[in-house]
């Protein structure tokens, strides 16, 4: 029968010799030829069975096209995370929870009863569609969120082929755009954007900050004709009223018009000077505070990166605090001093070097040693307490960085304000300082990324005397402890934030 079937397939006559034949027996009294088919048709269904029917029945189910709105939020099955919509997923029989879950936005849970198919399932599984519909009680903080990523890929420096740069800063305004309806919302997603314009040090941060200005003037949508021009406009006008702005273009788009445009810029970015302010004040006389002394600064302006700066009337520290006034801090709040360094490291508040005392001739005491950003912050508030009712209205912080400069250039040649220690400022480190920032949108930054690196200034001890001055800047995490640097406090008055002067205050 084989030799049968050989021979109408290929289509001759095959001789087969004696010595070749096989001769099968009947078994059970069952001729080979029957038997034989049986058994091929059991093997065929058998093979069907396997490819048809087996799937089904050992992992019965659906296949879930899952998507959300916004986009990219992870999709959990009965608590397990399982992927990230928009995706798909295949999901037992049975009854199961659905969580949709993105940073920033309310979950949303929805309770599915999933069938299954047996016949045909691995080739055509049973679909069903399930959408998550995501809202955020706190739009403006979902973009702050995004913009505190950013700030940190900002630091990684130029992408190349290699490796890319998240769009994240551009993604958190699709996701948060549509609330921008808001006005309210508006204007924390516009400081916010203000904000983030300070870290846009490469063409491709500047591309993620450029798409997510567009998304949030679009309400999250690709921007229409009208928004597109109204976008264009905002832009133009804030670099417009930045000259050092331009410098900064032609840095990012080096084969640009903008290049040549900058080539002409007769300011220079960086360019720092001051001029006292003519206004009748009268300042109030130094206090006299727990181991530490002050030297008045009238009110004046300051001009830095195209600026000009008005600074408020101050006090400033004449050296950075020192160990014996650390110590009457340390006294009435026991929570920061040395015997309580390890559960402040543990808090993420300071490092190891902590009011370690330092073993080298150069270190310029009595400086308080290792005095980390926020054991600053918590000195200052402190001896806020201390004022005299002289100086009712007025309150101790941490510098501006400009508030910083200003007084640097105040301080007299007996009275050297810098060069001792690095010292802290209020403000956040942002790479391009020429762009201002109101208070608005450094508190949106800082509220979603309380880590970012604090700015210091000045230069310390063990820096050779020409290689830092006055502009030196630089940044650091607010938990660095360390033997070269240190604070000096400023007593000004309370309203206004770091770096800005309130007028009606002088």
């Amino acid at each position: 029968m084989f030799t049968r079937i050989l021979s109408v397939f290929f289509r001759r006559k095959i001789d087969i010799q004696s010595e070749d034949q096989v001769k099968l027996k009947p078994v059970l009294g069952i001729r080979p030829g029957v038997y034989l088919s049986v058994l091929y048709g059991i093997c065929i269904l058998g093979a069907l069975f396997f490819v048809l029917f087996y799937p089904g029945l050992k992992k019965p189910g659906s296949l879930g096209v899952i998507s959300s709105e916004p986009w990219g939020a992870a999709v959990r099955v009965d608590g397990v995370t399982m992927g990230t919509a928009p995706c798909e997923l295949f999901i037992p029989r049975g009854k199961h929870t659905v969580e949709f879950v993105l940073p920033g936005f309310t979950p949303d849970k929805q309770d599915v009863d999933v069938q299954g198919r047996i016949f045909a399932s691995a080739f055509a599984p049973r679909r069903f569609f399930l959408r998550g519909n995501l809202v955020s009680p706190d739009p403006g903080a979902v973009l702050a969120e995004a913009a505190a990523e950013y700030i940190h890929w900002s630091f990684t420096g130029e992408p190349n082929e290699a490796w890319q740069i998240p769009q994240v800063l551009s993604e958190g305004a699709y996701r948060a755009g549509p609330a921008a309806g808001d006005p309210g919302v508006r204007e924390t997603m516009e400081a916010v954007l203000e904000g983030a314009l300070r870290y846009a040090v490469t063409g491709a941060s500047a591309r993620d900050l450029l798409r997510a200005k567009f998304l949030v003037d679009g309400g999250g949508l690709s921007p229409s004709p009208l928004t597109l021009i109204q976008s264009l406009r905002d832009i133009s006008g804030h670099i417009g009223d930045n000259p050092a702005a331009v410098p900064w273009l032609a840095e990012l788009f080096p084969d640009s018009r903008i290049a040549a445009a900058a080539g002409s810029e007769q300011r220079t970015v960086g360019e720092t000077g001051f001029s006292l302010n003519t206004l009748p004040l009268r300042l109030p006389g130094a206090p006299v505070l727990p181991g530490i002394s002050f030297m008045p600064v009238a009110p004046g302006f300051l001009e830095r990166g195209g600026r000009r700066e008005a600074m408020p009337p101050m006090l400033a520290a004449r050296a950075p605090v020192s160990l014996e006034a650390w110590e009457a801090f340390t006294a009435e709040n026991p929570e920061w001093a040395a015997a309580n360094r390890d559960a402040l490291i543990s808090a993420g508040l300071v490092q190891a070097d902590y009011l370690v005392p330092v073993d080298n001739p150069g270190y310029p005491a009595p400086a308080a040693p290792g005095i980390s950003w926020h054991a600053a912050r918590a000195y200052c508030a402190w001896l806020s307490s201390k004022l005299p009712p002289s100086l009712s209205g007025w309150e101790v912080r941490l510098p501006g960085e400009a508030e910083w400069e200003y007084a640097d250039l105040s301080a007299s040649e007996d009275s050297p304000a810098s060069g001792l220690l690095w010292e802290w400022c209020a403000d956040p480190y942002a790479p391009l300082d020429f762009f201002p920032a109101s208070a608005a949108a450094l508190g949106a930054l800082e509220k979603a990324a309380p880590e970012l690196e604090r700015i210091v200034k000045g230069g310390s001890w063990i820096n050779p005397p020409a290689s830092v001055g006055g502009e030196t800047r630089g940044g650091l995490p607010p938990d660095t402890s360390s033997p070269f640097v240190g604070f000096r406090p400023l007593i000004v008055p309370s309203a206004g934030a770091p770096g800005t002067a309130p007028g009606a205050s002088y």
